[in-house]
């Protein structure tokens, strides 16, 4: 990767990786059918939160914790370092949450200074915060900073439409995609686009929902 990452901002940007990685691996051809989502999202304390919010539980529980969240005026790290414990559990923190949301608010790192760095670093200072790992880190440097190479590896629908695109035998492991994906530099984001789209169209052709 390079030092100062390129940075997708719009869909002429999405519409150039893909005429790159059709020109690089004529297998994307079915999932680079129709246009990409942007899918990119807002940077900041409020998404890394949001993606704390969202760990093991599902999207619908997620959006509700979020929006009691977000009522109680908990989305920024003063309200997190001010409220007691009881306000945080009232919203639906569980301990192990609670406890990331106030090493987030506490940490003191400088978000808005991620946005020059090269992903590596990203990922490495966000995985050092407790309740990050590194799906998270890759995937808020993919959609939120709009990082354009980035491969978030750990991610199972990513791994299962790999599977079925290339029509492997067995899903990848996060191993295997991260060796696959290395030849999609310098691209990677997009082709994790193209690989999320194929997979709701796989999952619906086999009546998953």
């Amino acid at each position: 990767m390079t030092d100062i990452p390129r940075i997708i901002r719009g869909d002429a940007c999405l519409a150039e990786g893909a005429a790159w990685l059709l020109a690089a691996e004529p297998r994307f051809a079915p999932a680079l059918a129709a246009p990409l989502p942007l899918r990119l999202r807002p940077d900041g304390f409020a998404a890394l939160l949001w993606a704390i919010v969202g760990q093991q539980v599902s999207t619908a529980s997620a959006q509700a914790i979020w929006a009691r969240v977000e009522a109680a005026g908990l989305t920024e790290p003063a309200a997190i370092r001010a409220a007691s414990d009881d306000d945080l559990r009232a919203v639906g923190l569980s301990r192990p949450k609670l406890r990331y949301a106030r090493a987030l608010a506490g940490s003191g790192l400088d978000l808005a200074a991620l946005r020059g760095k090269p992903t590596e670093q990203v990922v490495a200072e966000l995985v050092a915060l407790p309740g990050i790992g590194r799906w998270t880190a890759e995937i808020y440097a993919m959609l939120s900073l709009g990082h354009a190479d980035v491969m978030a590896a750990g991610d199972l629908a990513l791994q299962e439409s790999a599977r079925l695109l290339f029509a492997l035998p067995d899903r990848p492991s996060e191993r295997a995609l991260r060796a696959m994906a290395e030849a999609w530099a310098p691209w990677r984001s997009v082709a994790a686009r193209a690989l999320w789209a194929y997979y709701r169209v796989a999952k619906q052709r086999e009546g998953v929902g």
